[in-house]
């Protein structure tokens, strides 16, 4: 959110700084990312502070100002492209260097308020990059199918027969939901239980919209696992024995290079809690506070 801390200084009127990732100085030397363009189709530039970097673009204040960004946060097709143009610039960053994300929509006024929340952020963001070397994340997601055994096509529109024989139905409807939904949480529990075995840290996510996903189905897992990279294979072999579920579920595994990474420096997290719905993320970054995504990306870099 925006840094209201600061007046408008750096850049153009009407403009703000749109910070994306933060890394280490040395890791990034370049002062932009050729090629690369951010939320607003804009430039990348780095922004330096005692041994850090944070990437940056110029974006309207008309569209990421606080007031207007309220209300564009709840346009999907804005959000999808300014989410598509995040992970452009982490992409791209993350392949040259181990990156810390910052949550989307995150705005300054200027560089004071930039370099500020890198100085106030330091030791939490030495800290988290230490933590990434030698480290990467896998997003596993679980949906369900909606095939034949998902959906059983349209109802009849009135009851047969007598009251007692519609009541019957109804009832073994209802019994036969509540057991699909059962099965389809102890396959997702045990999904999620196997690959934290192999991974150092995880963090479940709020499920996927359907509309912004574009996938059919509904999302029942949506989660972030931290592995060290020597168990990358036996991570990748167990996800892979999931692929094929029954009762109309299917699991999906992408890469480090696929997605944006979800550690949050500072916080520790119990790896064994079971998934569930967690809070949203991104509508309330306090001023000049580092807020990484929670977590960060070394998965790409050989």
């Amino acid at each position: 959110m925006t840094d209201s801390d600061t007046d408008a200084g750096n850049g153009s009127e009407g403009a703000l700084l749109y910070a994306y990732a933060v890394a280490r100085d040395a890791d990034l030397p370049e002062e932009e990312l050729p090629g690369v363009t951010g939320a607003a189709r804009e430039p990348v530039r780095a922004v330096r502070q005692q041994g850090l970097v944070v990437l940056v673009g110029s974006v309207p204040a008309a569209e990421f100002d606080q007031a207007p960004l309220r209300e564009r946060l709840e346009d999907l097709g804005w959000l999808e492209r300014v989410a598509r143009g995040h992970q452009r610039v982490v992409d791209a960053a993350a392949a040259r260097a181990c990156v810390l994300p910052l949550r989307l929509a995150t705005v300054y006024r200027d560089e004071r308020g930039l370099r500020r929340m890198l100085a106030a952020g330091r030791p939490e963001l030495d800290a988290a990059l230490d933590r990434l070397e030698g480290r990467a994340e896998w997003a596993v997601k679980v949906w369900t199918d909606p095939g034949p055994a998902a959906e059983s096509g349209p109802r009849p529109k009135g009851p047969e027969g007598s009251g007692r024989d519609y009541l019957a139905r109804r009832g073994a409807e209802h019994r036969a939901r509540e057991e699909g939904r059962l099965r389809a949480e102890e396959a997702v529990a045990r999904v999620h239980g196997a690959l934290l075995t192999l991974a150092e840290e995880a963090r479940l996510h709020p499920p996927r919209d359907a509309r912004l996903s574009g996938r059919p189905g509904h999302n029942l897992l949506n989660a972030a696992y931290l592995v060290r990279r020597e168990r990358t294979r036996a991570f990748r072999s167990a996800a892979g024995a999931f692929a094929d579920l029954r009762d109309g579920l299917r699991v999906e595994l992408s890469g480090p290079g696929r997605r944006t990474p979800s550690w949050h420096p500072g916080r520790r997290r119990d790896i064994r809690a079971r998934p569930g719905p967690t809070r949203r993320a991104g509508r309330d970054v306090p001023a000049g506070r580092p807020r990484p995504a929670a977590g960060g990306r070394c998965g790409d870099r050989r």
